[in-house]
């Protein structure tokens, strides 16, 4: 199995966590300085902060650059002072009340690669913090920031212009903006090199997305056991995230569990149909395990067995997504206008319109994945060694209340076709077939 050498690879690889995480900050340093070679400064990274209807998720950039889940840390490193973690003061309060994933102390920070812990400011009362903090929450970084902008110094951050990306994170700058006079004027964005960084995936990255990979194919064959008429899509949905929360994963995204004409609706993920007999269910979900993402999308017939017309469109997808990952080396493009003989879109497109179905795939052909669903990486530049992406060609008919896509994960390497990381899991129409009927003979 592709997993089993993946797994050797990392062994061998030997390297050590602190290691892999100081290398990363070092790397970014470097990008930092080669653009800003003037510019004496500082990177902060700021950890968003919990909320009170979901499990945390750490900040992407945050736990890529650190390895550490807990909320409202503050992460800041340079080539002079090193690396310090600075964790919100709750005393021993926090500790009754939740479970920390990580153990932070003075003796286990060096295992992420950290030099200093530091408080981020005053003792807080109860065991988290406001996302409208108060300054004496932060007042050690707030004292810190401010000495920096009468140094005139730059704080380096992630605090791109599209408001979307990183907003969490954005809106602590513009927080801690209230109470550091200037602040602004002092902050430069670094999310293109992050981007640029995190982009290209190494060893150990791999055999986390082929872990969460993994875990997704179990659940795809436990939600193929539950199809059948008169199921009910949430039914389904539950199959596969049972599973998801057995192996200690979680949803990469909302999971969309589309039956019939809800299968030409991209984003549904309501999920509260009944399966009707003669119907395909499309499938489109991913595991999240260790904060890296899978995204796999498969459509299966509700009775078994798919009819002729839903045969013929699946088989036209299914060549659709073969040809497409047979052309994919580094140089091509996810989607380039001016340049189509080397743009994966566009090469879908003209497949497609052989069969006279290119009007009915309405959405690009893929995207980068990592540990974000729609990772990291522009699409300005082509594609490297290292980047991990999806490929999920689809032909929507609602006319005809057929949805159909097929989704996997490729890992592109170099003077070969692509790795594909989800190849274990069924998608000829034969074995989707025979995942289906296995149910009916319970």
């Amino acid at each position: 199995m592709f997993g089993d050498m993946v797994k050797i690879m990392t062994d061998a690889s030997g390297q050590d966590k602190s290691d892999k995480f100081t290398m990363r900050r070092t790397k970014l340093l470097e990008l930092i300085a080669q653009e800003y070679p003037e510019k004496a400064g500082t990177v902060f990274l700021f950890a968003p902060f919990e909320g009170d209807h979901e499990i945390f998720l750490q900040d992407s950039s945050f736990y890529y650059f650190s390895g550490i889940s807990e909320p409202a840390s503050v992460l800041s490193f340079d080539v002079h002072n090193g690396t310090c973690l600075h964790v919100p003061d709750f005393g021993d309060f926090r500790a009754k009340w939740v479970h920390s994933v990580d153990e932070i102390n003075d003796r286990t920070i060096a295992s992420f690669g950290i030099d200093q812990l530091k408080t981020t400011g005053n003792k807080i009362a109860g065991y988290s913090v406001d996302p409208y903090f108060s300054p004496d929450d932060y007042k050690k970084i707030i004292e810190q920031l401010r000495e920096m902008v009468a140094k005139k110094h730059t704080i380096f951050t992630l605090y791109p212009a599209h408001g979307r990306l990183n907003a969490s994170v954005k809106m602590i700058v513009d927080r801690l903006s209230l109470f550091v006079p200037g602040l602004a004027g002092h902050v430069i964005d670094i999310s293109p090199f992050v981007a640029v960084l995190r982009r290209k995936k190494d060893i150990s990255e791999i055999e986390e997305l082929y872990q969460a990979i993994e875990i997704t194919n179990a659940a795809f064959q436990a939600a193929s056991h539950v199809i059948k008429p008169g199921a009910r899509e949430a039914e389904v949905q539950a199959a596969m995230e049972y599973i998801f929360i057995e192996n200690g994963a979680r949803n990469a995204y909302p999971a969309i569990v589309a039956s019939g004409k809800q299968a030409t609706i991209l984003h549904y993920n309501t999920n509260r149909a009944t399966l009707q007999k003669g119907e395909l269910v499309l499938i489109d979900a991913g595991a999240m395990h260790n904060h890296y993402c899978a995204d796999i999308t498969r459509a299966f017939p509700v009775s078994g067995k798919f009819d002729k017309q839903q045969r013929m469109l699946y088989e036209i997808v299914l060549e659709t997504q073969q040809h497409v990952a047979e052309q994919v080396r580094p140089g091509m493009w996810l989607s380039n206008p001016q340049e189509q003989e080397a743009s994966l879109q566009h090469i879908a497109v003209n497949f497609l319109k052989k069969s006279g179905y290119d009007q009915y795939f309405i959405h690009g052909i893929g995207h980068y994945l990592g540990l974000d669903v729609h990772d990291v990486g522009s699409r300005a530049t082509p594609l490297q060694e290292g980047d991990v992406i999806t490929i999920e060609p689809g032909i929507y008919i609602p006319d005809k209340s057929t949805g159909i896509r097929i989704e996997d994960n490729y890992w592109v390497v170099k003077d070969s076709e692509p790795v594909c990381l989800s190849e274990d899991i069924a998608k000829s129409v034969s074995e989707i077939e025979e995942m289906v009927r296995q149910s009916f003979g319970r």
